[in-house]
């Protein structure tokens, strides 16, 4: 099975411009190249950030985005989006019993499971403990079917200190939900603008680098966000009973491709 991971797409207000850039030029360009070269695959998943401030007319531009997109698309909130706005826009939006933007929906390769990590007014992550009751209850209704897992902010630290500080809070609260469950395919997060993958707690992981602005790749700034006008990307995933694997593709890369 394929299908795409987008993250952070920070739109403002159409014609405006973030950090010197459109991100809403850029995520047109994303999803014409989607379209362009991935057609066939299953859905989109965007983990988060889709707004950059949270208002309605960033709201409505993703929606007319992402109409033109010929795939069903599942969407996420990050730190920097508002739960109502976003609802007031998409009230077709899954929720739980408690109105978080938190759902599961299974597939030919198992149950994808997305949670919501958004909390008001602050920037890094939070699982309270109804977010983590319905997660502990989906994959309790999984039983043995394989899970993939998806959620804005990471539960550990990559050693990019600012967007460490920043993180899922109380991630051994998370670690606890998962322990003993050897089904947990893969998680796949975003937050961090930039492509990063390995494993946590056994667990393979993957994120990359945003449509909009990056992070850069420093280990050495604190207290505030080293930021980077590195190419965007999105990720195309090959997924069956074996392997995930995971292509990150720069879309607006113009390297010269030829035959070898």
């Amino acid at each position: 099975m394929k299908f795409i991971h987008v993250t952070d797409t920070h739109l403002v207000e159409p014609g405006a411009r973030l950090y010197e850039l459109d991100p809403l030029e850029r995520l047109a360009q994303c999803i014409a190249d989607i379209n362009r070269n991935h057609a066939d695959a299953e859905f989109a998943i965007v983990t988060g950030d889709l707004a950059h401030a949270g208002k309605l007319p960033a709201y409505r531009a993703l929606k007319a985005a992402f109409s033109k997109l010929r795939l069903k698309t599942h969407f996420m909130l990050g730190n920097h989006d508002n739960r109502r706005n976003y609802l007031a826009v998409f009230p077709e939006s899954p929720l739980d019993a408690n109105g978080f933007v938190q759902f599961s929906f299974d597939t030919a390769i198992g149950r994808f499971v997305c949670l919501d990590t958004n909390e008001p007014d602050v920037p890094w992550g939070i699982l309270c403990d109804a977010r983590l009751a319905w997660l502990k209850t989906e994959l309790s209704r999984a039983g043995e079917m394989p899970v993939y897992l998806f959620m804005h902010h990471p539960p550990f630290a990559v050693g990019l200190r600012r967007m460490d500080e920043v993180a899922l809070q109380q991630p051994e609260r998370f670690a606890a939900a998962l322990a003993g469950r050897r089904n947990i395919r893969h998680l796949f997060f975003g937050h961090l603008h930039r492509p990063i993958g390995g494993s946590w707690r056994g667990i393979p992981i993957t994120t990359m680098r945003a449509t909009s602005h990056q992070v850069a790749l420093d280990f050495v700034i604190e207290g505030v966000v080293p930021g980077s006008h590195e190419p965007p990307a999105y990720a195309v995933v090959l997924a069956d009973s074996d392997q995930t694997v995971v292509h990150f593709h720069d879309f607006l890369d113009k390297t010269n491709t030829f035959m070898l």
